[in-house]
Order: C-alpha cells, then sequence, then structure tokens
C-alpha cells in the first residue's frame, strides 16, 4: 500500500532512501514543534510568527516528502534547498525562543550533520556555514532590540564552532561510506558474477551434483543429474521424493549405486560421492555414469595401446631388418671371419628384440602389485651386491651413502626393476671412476622417503628433459627407450613418483614415497 502511494518508495538506491528518511525527519521536527511547541515554552516573545512558521515548515516539509516520491531525482536536485530551509526555520525558531539558550543551535547541528551524511560531505560545510551566520545575526538583533549584553557572544562562538566540528565530522564519515558502499557494491557484483559462471560451470558438467540440506532437501541440482536418475530434482522438494534410491544410501565418501531398467534406458550402474560443505550441514552429491567413465577409460587405454604397439613395430622393423639381411648373406658368405661378423650382428639385434619385448611385458605387470615391508638401504645392498656379479665394471663405480632406517611398503620385483633401471642409465653416462654412482636413502619429515641416484655425467641435456619419461626416447644407440618409462609406470603403480632433478653436472633421478612406520 505505501508502494502505491509513493511511487518512488520501491527504488533500492541507498541514497534515495536516506533522503527519504531525511524527508521523514523533517515532518516529525514540525509535527513536535506543532504539538509541543507551547509546552515547551517555544515562541513566548512572537506566538504568530512562530505558530505561523511552524504551519509553513510542515506544510513544506510534507511537499518535500510527495515530491521525492513522485519523483527520485528531485529529493536529491533540492537537497540544498531543503537544508537551507531547515536552518532559517530554526533561526525563527530560535529567534521566537530566547536566543541560543533554548537549545535549538543542538538541533541545528542534527540538520547539519544529516546534511554532511545524506548530501555526501557536498554541501555540510556551507550548512554549517549558513548556520552560523543565523546564530550570529539572531544574537546581534538580539542586542541591539533588547540592549542584551556582549558577555554572550562567546558562548555564541563556541557553538558556532560546533557547528563546523559536526560539519567535518560528518564529512569524513560521509566520505568513509562512500568507500564502503563503493568496495560493498563492487564485491556484490563480483560475487553475483562469480556465482553466475559457477551455475553455468555446473549445469554443464559431465557428472551430476546435488546439493542437499542437512535434512534432506535439495538446495540445488544441475540437469546431468536428472539425466542420470531419471527423475525431476526440483529445488524445495525432499530428495527421499524425489531419487529414493539416491536418499537411501549411507554416508560413505564414495558408494556405488545400481539403478534398474527404466523406460527407454537400460540398466546403470553409478558412483556417487559424499562431500560435507562444512558446518552449515549442507551435503554435495557427486553423481558420475560408470558405464561411461569404464568406456572413456577403455577408449584411453585402446588409444595408448596403438600408440605403443605401433612404436612396438617400428622398434622391432629394424633390428629384424638386419637379422634378416645377414642371414641372407650368411647363406652367400663363405669366409670365416665375415660369417662371424655377421653371427654377431644377428646375435646383437635378436638381443635387441628380446630386451623390447622384456620391457614391454614388464609394463604388463604393473598393474600386478604384491607390496611387502622392505628396508630400503638393506634392499639396496642386497641389490648391489647381485648387480656387481652382472656389471664387474660397477663394482667400483656405484656406491651406497650412509643412511637411516627407511621402511615402505612396496612390490619387490618393481623395486629391482626400477633401481636396475636407474643404475644402468647412471652406468652408462658416468665417468665409472670410484664413486661416481651414488645412491643415497633418506627419510623425510611428515613420513615421507626418497631414494635419489646420481651421477657424474654430462648430464641431460635441456631439450631432452622433457622427453625422458616418454616410451622408446632414448639417446643410447642400443638402447630401447623404455627404462625409464617403464620406471615410472612401476613406482606410479605402488603410489610412488619418479622424476628427474635439474641440477649442474650428472644426472639426479629421485624416487619419492610415504614411509611404513
Amino acid at each position: 500500500m505505501t508502494a502505491g502511494l509513493f511511487p518512488g518508495w520501491g527504488m533500492r538506491d541507498s541514497r534515495t532512501v536516506s533522503i527519504r528518511y531525511f524527508n521523514l525527519y523533517r515532518i516529525v521536527v514540525a509535527s513536535a514543534f506543532a504539538i509541543f511547541g507551547g509546552v515547551m515554552s517555544f515562541g513566548q516573545k512572537s506566538p504568530e510568527l512562530f505558530a505561523a512558521t511552524v504551519i509553513l515548515y510542515w506544510v513544506l516539509a510534507f511537499a518535500f516528502l510527495l515530491l521525492h516520491a513522485g519523483s527520485p531525482r528531485y529529493g536529491e536536485r533540492t537537497l540544498g534547498v531543503q537544508i537551507t530551509l531547515d536552518i532559517l526555520v530554526l533561526a525563527s525558531f530560535l529567534y521566537t525562543s530566547g536566543g541560543y539558550r533554548s537549545g535549538l543551535p543542538f538541533l541545528m547541528m542534527t540538520t547539519i550533520a544529516g546534511a554532511g551524511l545524506v548530501g555526501q560531505g557536498r554541501m555540510v560545510l556551507g550548512a554549517a556555514a549558513l548556520a552560523t551566520i543565523t546564530v550570529l545575526a539572531e544574537q546581534v538583533l538580539r542586542v541591539w532590540q533588547e540592549g542584551a549584553g556582549v558577555a554572550e557572544f562567546p558562548q555564541v562562538g563556541i557553538v558556532c564552532l560546533g557547528f563546523f566540528a559536526v560539519a567535518l565530522i560528518a564529512r569524513m564519515l560521509a566520505r568513509r561510506a562512500l568507500a564502503n558502499e563503493a568496495l560493498a557494491r563492487q564485491r556484490g557484483d563480483d560475487l553475483a558474477r562469480q556465482m553466475r559462471i559457477n551455475a553455468r560451470i555446473i549445469e554443464d558438467m559431465q557428472e551430476g551434483v546435488i546439493v542437499i540440506s542437512a535434512d534432506g532437501v535439495v538446495r540445488q541440482a544441475n540437469p546431468r543429474a536428472d539425466d542420470l536418475l531419471g527423475a525431476r530434482l526440483d529445488p524445495g522438494r525432499p530428495l527421499a521424493r524425489c531419487a529414493p534410491a539416491l536418499a537411501g544410501l549411507g554416508h560413505d565418501a564414495v558408494q556405488g549405486l545400481r539403478l534398474p531398467e527404466a523406460e527407454g534406458q537400460g540398466a546403470r550402474s553409478l558412483q556417487v560421492r559424499r562431500v560435507a560443505t562444512g558446518e552449515s550441514g549442507d551435503v554435495i552429491l557427486y553423481v558420475e555414469d560408470m558405464d561411461r567413465a569404464l568406456t572413456r577409460a577403455r577408449q584411453i587405454k585402446l588409444a595408448a595401446l596403438g600408440r605403443l604397439t605401433a612404436n612396438i613395430a617400428h622398434e622391432i622393423r629394424n633390428p629384424l631388418s638386419s637379422v634378416s639381411h645377414a642371414g641372407e648373406l650368411l647363406l652367400e658368405e663363405k669366409r670365416v671371419e665375415v660369417q662371424q661378423r655377421l653371427v654377431r650382428i644377428i646375435h646383437d639385434n635378436t638381443a635387441r628384440i628380446e630386451r623390447i619385448v622384456r620391457d614391454v611385458l614388464e609394463l604388463g605387470r604393473r598393474d600386478r602389485v604384491v607390496p611387502e615391508r622392505l628396508e630400503l638401504g638393506a634392499f639396496c645392498r642386497a641389490f648391489l651386491d647381485e648387480y656387481v656379479e652382472r656389471n664387474p665394471a660397477a663394482a667400483q663405480a656405484v656406491v651406497l651413502a650412509p643412511h637411516d632406517p627407511c621402511w615402505l611398503d612396496f612390490d619387490r620385483t618393481h623395486a629391482y626393476q626400477i633401481l636396475a633401471n636407474l643404475l644402468d642409465n647412471a652406468c652408462r653416462h658416468g665417468s665409472g671412476t670410484p664413486g661416481s654412482v651414488v645412491v643415497r636413502v633418506r627419510a623425510l619429515d611428515e613420513g615421507h622417503g626418497e631414494l635419489r641416484v646420481e651421477d657424474d655425467g654430462p648430464g641431460v641435456p635441456a631439450t631432452d628433459r622433457g622427453k625422458l619419461f616418454e616410451p622408446f626416447f632414448t639417446s643410447a644407440a642400443r638402447g630401447t627407450g623404455l627404462g625409464l618409462y617403464t620406471a615410472r609406470e612401476l613406482a606410479e603403480a605402488n603410489g610412488a613418483s619418479l622424476e628427474f632433478i635439474e641440477a649442474e653436472g650428472g644426472a639426479k633421478f629421485r624416487l619419492g614415497f610415504r614411509r611404513s612406520e
């Protein structure tokens, strides 16, 4: 009803609202003087002038309120006129009520403060100057008409200084309010923009997203959730009514859900992840189509298998061609030394093919992890004893640095293969001098540990560092390019990580893992 009477009252602009309340304050002041003026002994010097001023002030105040309600811009344009009217009316009340001792200057201070806050600091000093002039003029007029002494001028001066003090404080508060309002508006715009972006992202997600309250009511759901569950998840409805199967799940973080066959679609396997949002008690449910996820995983696996097969075919073709050509020449060749050289070529290329097949078979075993608790230092010592028997040249080159006990859960065969690949690379590129290859075992903070293999060779060129763990990338003439790739795959299968550490001089590889206490 209020909005119908005053159309401008439906606005949300903060300054418009402030001006509206300032107009209401003016009506309250005019009404208070009209009702209680005589009781409080105001206007005794000139009752007729006081009564006429009160009536005029009340009419103008109500007119300002109506005009502002009809046009929001009108209140801003005439704010200066309204404040001037306030001060002149209060000066008239001051003249008819005994001067500054009536307490009316303090009501002027309220008007000045309102001018500073509502007018946003633009006219507050002018309002203070006008109030000072009217109070001083009223005191001079009183001295001239009534023959009063000048002893009251210091008190009047203090009151006038109070006008400017209130004006300055109001101006500072207005500036602070403007800055806070601008900041709040900017943050509100940023929040609204972020909410729109988040809503769009959630709508386009391939996973179903459902937000439910602590009492099981749906707060938000994206269209993908409706499609996966075959139900309408309208906000405000209980989840038990929208999707009974989903509401019947427990409170585990990850759960499986099997939906029966529905019209137009077969049975569907879903995975539901439950994530609590905090103290509010709301819960986010992420619903994923497991059939689709498995199909995507199969496609990725087939694509990787296709690339791997193509690389294997390419790598095997060259040694096979050499073996075939050497075999044809061997049939025709009668000289013994040439036959020996051809047999050696056949043997070397056959060994290369065998190494490729062996590394590929190791990749196939990455998913068959049989972890056992190993003390890494003891494992490395036993491994090195066996390694130097097969590679006598490494007996002096490879050393195991002093270390503290470090336990981990790891597949022993995988650990053997990883360390063998790392040492083969280090011995191949190291100088071969005593201590040129160092194996370090360290127990780190927060339950982590590491195994490092370092050599003193020329290091890895910067252009090749990004390709180190790619399959079939090698700088060795007889290498297969699968050693580091296999080592990283086996490390990840055991929950560890294998990485190259950039350093000046030599190559350094780090196997990071979580220790077993």
